[in-house]
């Protein structure tokens, strides 16, 4: 087995693990022991690889499905909070409140808390800035996901485990999510998707051996809406994209999946400062 497989695979293993058992205890040492390697060198690798600590990814993964279910269900707010980890609801509503710039009550309240979106009317007072641009045809390397739009985060982590194993990132590396169905026509276990980056000039084969797929992104002409904010927050702005926007434009929408350029590190940003390019492919 080549070294940066071996490497890799120990990755995969730990990311896995992470995405499946957040609602657990967080336990250093078996984690060191699923990646076969020393608490002391883990803890390094991992964060040179992900760029934060294992204990800030739980952190984030577990704030981020607080955020999904805070805007997606009813479910009571000190239940989430102690889902996500947090002994009591004023530890919770002060770490959601440091991360997402407001309380979690107030996150609910303020529009953001939508359960039966496919019942509510497309918000017209809602307003993005939208641009048509001219596009290329893209290569991509990606890795499949299928369930929950919100759960393509563990594809992206599997993806940058491998892409740093197998040297694959660059200077000019763009970040795009690819959502192949509708998720108010399609059950939500079934929803494909893929978490893709833009391939190296001359990647050789060996290096996009499973889980990594190639995949080509269609150029031509789409039209481009800037959003800033959480990803959890983004189901409302399709729908004004798509409802509003479109039908007011004189544009048609073409028979192609929608993709999400994303424009800086979740890792690095506050949810608030996220910025992500959604394109929608216009018919000729």
């Amino acid at each position: 087995m080549s070294d940066y497989l071996s490497y890799e695979r120990r990755l995969l293993r730990v990311t896995n693990y992470v995405h499946e058992h957040l609602d657990e205890e967080l336990d250093l040492n078996k984690l060191a022991e699923i990646a076969c390697m020393s608490p002391y060198h883990w803890h390094r690798v991992y964060q040179g690889v992900f760029g934060e600590s294992v204990v800030a990814t739980v952190k984030r993964l577990r704030l981020q499905r607080a955020a999904t279910l805070l805007a997606r269900t009813t479910t009571p707010i000190e239940e989430i909070g102690a889902l996500s980890g947090y002994p009591n609801l004023q530890s919770f509503t002060r770490i959601f409140s440091a991360v997402y710039g407001i309380p979690p009550a107030r996150f609910r309240k303020e529009g953001r808390y939508s359960p039966s979106l496919s019942f509510q009317p497309t918000r017209s007072d809602l307003m993005f800035p939208v641009e048509i641009r001219n596009t290329t045809e893209l290569s991509l390397i990606c890795v499949p996901h299928t369930g929950s739009y919100m759960g393509i985060s563990k594809a992206f982590d599997t993806l940058n485990a491998c892409i740093t194993s197998r040297q694959l990132y660059t200077p000019t590396t763009r970040w795009i999510g690819i959502f192949m169905d509708d998720p108010a026509a399609v059950e939500e276990t079934r929803l494909r998707s893929f978490a893709c980056i833009t391939a190296p000039e001359v990647p050789t084969e060996q290096s996009v051996e499973s889980p990594l797929i190639r995949k080509q992104l269609a150029g031509g002409t789409y039209a481009v809406l800037r959003y800033k904010g959480p990803y959890s927050e983004m189901q409302p702005v399709y729908q004004w994209f798509c409802g509003i926007w479109f039908p007011a434009s004189g544009y048609e929408i073409a028979d192609a999946p929608p993709y999400e350029d994303y424009l800086n590190n979740p890792r690095e940003t506050p949810p608030s400062e996220l910025l992500t390019d959604i394109y929608i492919a216009i018919k000729a």
